[in-house]
């Protein structure tokens, strides 16, 4: 992502520059999937508003990117600066790390539970790591500065979205080779997976939405997002819905089948991350100014009911389906240091040893 790639690799490594949403795993698209004798999902409305139930330091250095949750394993995987560390959800504590990396932006986990996938950015690479071990198998070239990374059921390939390259390196997962690379017509950022072959991918820098057919690895559609510069993206499989989140404080919901738009909710300021929960129809949103903006996905307007205060930075998250809990991360930042000629934005330094994991639940 354009945003947390300034953030990875800029000397302060600061926290206003990181960037998630939804990894669409198989345990996360299987969640979304409402059984045939369930009754339609309910608006769970601010009677149960969302509050956070605990905070886990994580420590180290630097800064972060994409974060991502494996329900059936119970772990919380964390883009780090030059590392991924491994969270026990059900503890908090971490239980490894896959280091010697040079700029992690993502983790994608496979529909087997054996493997899963980096997005090394600053390695031009993707690494392939052993989840039970957490050691690395391989390292596959991809485009430059990949970034957003999935996998992709219905093919069972991995997807690295190149942010500097404008394009996709489809990798076969079982010989770890790059076995196709789709152009975009303009820079990626988040993208998701519906679990039957089809693909969608933010272009941030056109403000777009693309919709790409999986097995022919081709463009089947280009669409309007809606709002300005969208970062992270969440999908209700179901409802054929797709939630880009935006800059001017604006989310959008789109027909994920016609690109139509359907709503533009308000947002907190900032935002980098997106997801959503099937079974209560809401819709999440985290950004920069510490706002977690919860949407009522099943009341007409798509109002937002909540906007809870998490903490500054924590703009990336991931949505956990079997315990219905939000995984934010951030950290306490330092000064922001004096504009120069040379860096007229400067960001301020991640202070180390507070980077931190924010439980948001009912």
């Amino acid at each position: 992502m354009s945003r947390s790639s300034h953030f990875l690799f800029a000397a302060s490594l600061a926290a206003t520059g990181a960037l998630f949403a939804v990894i669409a795993t198989p345990a996360f698209l299987a969640a979304q999937q409402p059984a045939a004798s369930a009754a339609a999902p309910s608006s769970a409305g601010p009677a149960q508003p969302y509050h956070i139930v605990d905070h886990w330091n994580i420590g180290g250095e630097g800064g972060w990117d994409y974060l991502n949750v494996d329900t059936g394993a119970h772990r919380l995987y964390l883009a780090h600066g030059t590392r991924v560390d491994v969270v026990d959800t059900t503890t908090g504590k971490v239980v490894g790390a896959i280091t010697g990396l040079h700029g992690v932006h993502g983790i994608a986990l496979d529909s087997a539970g054996k493997f899963g996938y980096i997005s090394d950015g600053g390695a031009n690479a993707v690494i392939a790591f052993d989840r039970s071990a957490l050691a690395v198998v391989a390292t596959i070239p991809a485009g430059t500065n990949p970034d957003c990374i999935i996998f992709e059921p219905a093919t069972k390939t991995v997807w690295a979205f190149n942010g500097r390259s404008n394009d996709i390196s489809v990798i076969n997962p079982v010989s770890n080779t790059v076995i196709a690379t789709i152009p975009l017509p303009g820079k990626p950022e988040f993208a998701v997976a519906d679990g039957q072959g089809t693909v969608f991918d933010n272009l941030e820098d056109k403000s777009e939405i693309v919709r790409i057919d999986a097995r022919t690895k081709t463009i089947s559609a280009t669409w309007a997002a809606g709002c300005d510069s969208p970062s992270g993206l969440a999908l209700d499989i179901a409802g054929h819905r797709l939630f880009p989140v935006c800059d001017g404080k604006k989310a959008s919901v789109i027909d994920s089948t016609t690109g139509k738009l359907l709503a533009n909710p308000t947002i907190g300021d900032g935002p980098d991350a997106a997801g959503f929960s099937a079974a209560h129809s809401l819709a999440f949103a985290s950004s920069r100014d510490g706002i977690l903006s919860v949407i009522d996905a099943a009341a007409p307007g798509y109002p937002t009911i909540e906007s809870l205060a998490t903490q500054a930075g924590a703009r990336t998250m991931t949505y956990d389906p079997s315990t219905d809990r939000v995984y934010l991360v951030t950290a306490d930042l330092g000064p922001r240091p004096d504009p120069t000629p040379a860096n007229p934005r400067p960001r301020p330094p991640v202070i180390p040893g507070t980077f931190t994991v924010i439980v948001v639940g009912r």
